[in-house]
């Protein structure tokens, strides 16, 4: 056991990496096999820049691996293109781009895994949790999810879209995220099937350079929550596998150029974003795309988490058409949540999810680098058990 003695005699920066270490294997949540983000440049400064696409790039997963990506989770290459495999708990098996967008788009000709609990995804995530989802579940086969979150928020939960597609676990599709400042258009086979306004979105656009992960994982292990579990579809029967979601081919092109990008400041808008050796936007002249989309009206009955470290967190996660949910109609109000489990009587959320206690009492908003660096320092506490 390190003893207070010694952690007192650190050097401050290894005390500050001492404490992150231990608060990181605390609070670590079993989604972050697949996803998370190392520094999050709105609530951390100095966090590094990322590494651009800054052009167009395309792999034909038949041919092999492609150098473009980072694999984890052991994905395999055949005839099929990459096989992302799920036969056991805690396998998810995942693609990472070497590079992120600022703006562009991305297809990806693929077939979902099948399988209770099974979640196969394509998606893209930004150092701040900025997300745009395309998802499966294995337990509805003729069914797509697309999704977004801003900055990991879930303020509402009318986000979720469902999408009818005949048999996406038996045959290949083609799936399309265009996302531009203005927008984000969701395409099937090349026919659009939703779109999003930046200004239709209640502040929670995503807006910020993002990574591409496509990837499968089991939302129906049974040693998941019981809302993880019931998103999913339901527990998983490892024995019904091995669960295999297929990714033909992939090909992305980034609306922006340059070599890298950063955060200018902690408002993680667009414009503070500053590409090296290139500009934002800087490769945006493509093709007009079609934004004439169906009315969506179908959506979650529940409450849809974003990907990153939530899924395996998620008490009160549906899904519609699956596990024996119900799809309900999205209507045209925002549904927006007004009360937090265990907020004390009187106490109200705004539409932005700011906590607002009643009108008698003052305000108090407390930045959540406090709260986690208070947790950290209660984590090392009781793991160092004071001891001297």
């Amino acid at each position: 056991m390190l003893l207070l003695r010694d952690f007192l005699a650190m050097s401050g920066p290894m005390r500050l990496a001492t404490v992150a270490t231990i608060s990181a294997l605390l609070f670590a949540s079993p989604s972050t096999q697949q996803t998370y983000t190392a520094c999050n440049p709105t609530m951390q400064a100095g966090c590094p820049a990322d590494p651009a696409l800054g052009t167009s790039m395309a792999a034909d997963f038949r041919n092999g691996a492609s150098d473009q990506f980072t694999a984890s989770g052991n994905p395999t290459f055949d005839s099929n293109g990459a096989a992302f495999t799920v036969s056991g708990h805690g396998d998810a098996p995942t693609l990472a781009s070497k590079w992120y967008i600022m703006f562009g788009r991305v297809e990806v000709t693929m077939k979902a895994a099948p399988g209770t609990g099974i979640v196969s995804s394509a998606i893209l995530q930004s150092d701040d949790l900025d997300e745009i989802d395309w998802e499966w579940l294995g337990g509805a086969v003729d069914q797509v999810q697309s999704n977004y979150f801003g900055k990991g928020q879930t303020t509402t939960y009318d986000r979720a879209a469902v999408h009818s597609v005949a048999n996406t676990q038996g045959q290949f599709h083609k799936y399309t995220i265009d996302w531009t400042e203005q927008q984000i258009v969701w395409q099937i086979d090349g026919v659009t099937v939703r779109v999003l306004t930046a200004s239709s979105a209640q502040g929670q656009f995503p807006q910020t350079p993002c990574q591409f992960k496509i990837g499968s994982w089991a939302g129906g292990d049974s040693s998941n929550p019981e809302g993880t579990i019931s998103w999913s579809g339901g527990v998983t029967d490892y024995s019904d596998g091995p669960f295999t979601m297929y990714v033909q081919s992939v090909a992305v092109t980034d609306y922006s150029t340059g070599t890298q990008y950063a955060f200018g400041d902690q408002s993680g808008l667009w414009t503070s974003i500053e590409s090296t050796g290139g500009k934002v936007n800087g490769n945006a002249n493509g093709s007009p795309v079609d934004t004439a989309a169906p009315a969506i009206t179908s959506t979650s009955s529940g409450n849809v988490e974003p990907f990153s470290g939530t899924h395996a967190d998620c008490s009160t996660c549906t899904t519609p058409g699956a596990g024996g949910w119900t799809v309900s109609t999205l209507s045209s109000a925002v549904v927006t949540n007004t009360n937090y489990p265990g907020l004390p009587s009187g106490w109200t959320v705004s539409s932005s999810g700011k906590v607002i206690p009643p009108s008698a009492a003052p305000s108090i908003d407390i930045p959540t680098r406090f709260v986690l660096l208070a947790s950290g320092a209660l984590a090392t506490g009781l793991l160092l058990g004071f001891g001297v």
